[in-house]
């Protein structure tokens, strides 16, 4: 029966979609299911040769990849995402029913029992049920955002749109007493208007959260401790659903391959994906924070897709400057946009000219392994959700600006449900950076609050807990639906 489940994985092919399925692959690996991850041929081609080998050699994992449909030079970022769905929508979707029609029949050999399809790519659960392949819908995102584009058609009704505004939010339930309407998910940029418009991209996601009902089972990365509230009322929704998180959490077999590789938090992500860096910069990184004594850096990482102005950057390094701590901080080479009139001094060379010996500047940081350290007193992030769970996970305490989609209401969940850091979205003042970093850094109350659900998170993902629980229920569903497959 163990060997009998093959599942294919499939994330939208954008890297904090791809970490956070790799996550679950390892986890479906270290029960004994067979998985095969599918990446897009420009991902799969960006992995070093060899990279599967050190996740667990004995396990069944396989990488397969199909193409994007997007020239091989095209930046595939955040100001691409329209391409990047519209191509995945038609050429991707074509080449992805062709492999699955393949990977399912019996000339297979071990074919695919069970599909794990990104539940912002609704085509793909569509097409496995379509060729008689059983799938599983599977949201990297929080289940409180999953509720409020599930509440996409009331918040319509109530011309709620998403806006920089403290007006109270009454169409998603539950949520009435803290939720604003600049807490709503939204798309890249400050909403500009009336505030009655909706994002066209988001009714897209809402739309596609709307059609994933039709999946066996929704999986969402979060634990019953953390999101409760919004998982009960996501419920009824669907047919299954699974709340199995944190899942870097619970990955037993990757975090010890990491260890063991020197490569931190690399994980089954980047054991997989390579999205790992050298060691010579994760060593470099890490010995710097030895120099610090315990809860005196402040980290600071805007996630992989999340783009600043130069004067944001500017606003943001004089208010970590002013806020008296010193600073790691991850600026990736595409993260800050140089305006024309800049000076052509490097944004690298600008932090350290102000802050000294204080800083720390790369371009990559392991950030597992960062939040981890005994340095580490704070993060300042974008909100992103694996980012989230993974400071939470560790105890440590969140001044959250948010980017774009789920982001939003992350933060307001961080700043006033689970109280464990600060929330200053729609600003971007020197000032308010400086005192709310103070505040993180300083602050007793928010320390012991994120130590507290660090506390319980560890509960939760331990055996016996209720995402243990969970993954163990999951793991048991799939192995159902595969024996069926092979009635």
């Amino acid at each position: 029966m163990e060997s009998s489940a093959h599942v294919l994985v499939f994330p939208w092919p954008l890297q904090g979609h791809i970490n956070c399925m790799l996550d679950l692959a390892a986890v479906l690996l270290d029960a004994g299911v067979r998985v095969t991850f599918l990446h897009t041929d420009h991902n799969l081609s960006r992995l070093p040769k060899g990279s599967t080998t050190t996740l667990a050699p004995q396990q069944g994992l396989r990488l397969l990849s199909i193409p994007d449909g997007l020239p091989e030079d095209h930046p595939r970022s955040v100001r691409h995402l329209k391409e990047i769905s519209e191509s995945m929508l038609t050429t991707g979707q074509a080449a992805y029913r062709a492999l699955l029609l393949s990977l399912s029949s019996a000339a297979a050999g071990s074919p695919v029992t069970c599909v794990i399809a990104d539940g912002i790519m609704p085509f793909a659960v569509d097409v496995a049920e379509e060729l008689g392949v059983p799938a599983l819908a599977f949201r990297t995102a929080s289940a409180c955002s999953y509720l409020a584009y599930l509440s996409v058609p009331r918040l319509l009704e109530l011309q709620e749109a998403p806006f920089p505004s403290d007006e109270p939010v009454r169409g998603v339930p539950g949520m009435e007493r803290f939720l604003r309407r600049r807490d709503l998910p939204r798309g890249v940029g400050i909403p500009k208007g009336d505030g009655v418009e909706f994002d066209p991209m988001l009714l897209t996601i809402a739309d596609g959260i709307a059609r994933a009902g039709k999946a066996r089972a929704l999986i969402l990365n979060t634990a019953a401790s953390m999101e409760g509230a919004a998982l009960g009322r996501i419920a009824p929704h669907m047919r299954d659903l699974f709340a199995v998180g944190p899942l870097h959490a619970t990955n037993g077999v990757a975090n010890a391959n990491a260890e063991a590789s020197g490569n931190g938090n690399a994980s089954a992500n980047t054991k997989i994906n390579g999205n790992g860096r050298g060691s010579e910069e994760h060593h470099g990184c890490m010995a710097w924070l030895d120099a610090w004594r315990e809860r005196s850096v402040v980290y600071v990482s805007m996630g992989s897709l999340a783009v600043i102005t130069h004067e944001q950057f500017t606003e943001f390094l004089c208010g970590l400057v002013g806020a008296g701590h010193a600073f790691l901080w991850v600026l990736r080479p595409d993260m800050v946009l140089q305006a024309t009139t800049t000076s052509s001094i490097s944004v690298t060379d600008a932090v350290m000219a102000a802050a000294g010996d204080k800083a720390h500047v790369v371009e990559w940081a392991p950030q597992r392994a960062v939040l981890r350290h005994r340095a580490v007193g704070c993060f300042l992030m974008h909100g992103g959700w694996n980012s989230t769970l993974e400071a939470v996970a560790e105890g440590v305490p969140m001044v959250c600006w948010p980017f774009f989609a789920d982001q939003q209401i992350n933060s307001r969940f961080m700043g006033a449900v689970w109280r464990t850091g600060l929330d200053i979205k729609d600003v971007c003042d020197r000032a308010i950076v400086e005192r709310e970093v103070r505040e993180a850094m300083e602050s007793a109350e928010i320390r012991a609050r994120a130590q507290a659900m660090a506390h319980q998170l560890g509960l939760d993902v331990a055996p016996g807990g209720s995402s243990s629980s969970e993954r163990d229920r999951l793991v048991a569903f799939i192995r159902d639906l595969s024996a069926l497959q092979r009635v």
